[in-house]
């Protein structure tokens, strides 16, 4: 059965993962309002606006800007039936090093820009008693034992609570939320130009700077996901009557989301007498 035509919003969508997404919406004849920080970004990829592209020139961090995109959105297509927060960057940096720029801006991308999205597509979503809401996250927003990353993990771990709480409170109004744990997608997320290095880095700290060495030398240009197949894995998702709350996608996010799981077990039950005895006795 040919899944019926939607209207996707999509933001960061001129490259990586939002990009490939796009891209195979479109072909599969969905209409897509897509986001970026420059319009030509998104026409240079996918050509001009037409009845089922929409280019956007989007600050994210601006809650203008969001509101006359969404605005914008639903006044030519009519409506939006899913909503896709992808836009986001990684910020390597030791708690101790990193500067409160650093710390404030890597909030204000991937988390308070997903939260104004939402703050003005709702509306359109609650007055229509369905849609669907994704919010692309990390498996390390779920599994975040990452020396030298904690602002980023910070940021994805507050977006997969987000979207946990709002699930709950949109159920009653037919809208649907997922959040999506990738493992490491071979895209130009990694890249030098991409990812956000602290200005301050401190010698003392070894395993964060091994681990900023790995991904930067090693493991960008040879990430396992594939952003192609990541992307109809997110339509997939979109597609069925009751879709995941939770979405791992990649074998490295499936084993890694195993061994937090195994982990919290173990602390719960080896804690479990000392945990329970400081509740009130009746």
């Amino acid at each position: 059965m040919k899944t019926p035509t939607r209207t996707w919003f999509i933001t960061g969508a001129s490259k990586g993962v939002g990009q490939k997404l796009a891209k195979h919406l479109l072909e599969q004849g969905h209409r897509v309002a897509a986001t970026s920080r420059t319009a030509a970004s998104l026409t240079k990829v996918f050509g001009q606006a037409s009845d089922g592209f929409l280019p956007l020139e989007v600050d994210l961090t601006d809650d203008q800007s969001v509101r006359r995109a969404i605005e914008k959105a639903v006044q030519t297509f009519g409506a939006i039936d899913v909503v896709v927060n992808n836009a986001g960057y990684a910020q390597q940096g030791t708690v101790e090093a990193l500067s409160d720029d650093e710390l404030r801006q890597n909030f204000e991308v991937n988390f308070f820009a997903p939260m104004v999205v939402l703050r003005h597509a709702l509306p359109h979503l609650r007055g229509q008693r369905s849609g669907h809401i994704i919010n692309i996250a990390s498996i390390v927003g779920y599994q975040g034992g990452y020396a030298g990353w904690g602002s980023y993990v910070a940021s994805k771990f507050a977006l997969a609570g987000l979207t946990e709480s709002l699930a709950a409170e949109v159920a009653e109004l037919g809208i649907r939320a997922t959040v999506v744990y990738p493992g490491p997608v071979r895209t130009d997320f990694l890249s030098s130009g991409a990812l956000a290095v602290a200005k301050r880095q401190i010698d003392d700290y070894a395993e964060a700077k091994a681990s900023l060495d790995l991904h930067l030398g090693t493991l960008h240009g040879h990430q396992a996901g594939d952003p192609d197949k990541l992307a109809l894995l997110i339509i997939q998702a979109a597609s069925v009557e009751s879709p995941p709350l939770h979405l791992f996608a990649g074998r490295i996010a499936n084993d890694l989301a195993a061994v937090k799981a195994k982990a919290v077990a173990m602390d719960l039950d080896a804690w479990r007498g000392s945990s329970e005895a400081t509740d009130f006795v009746d």
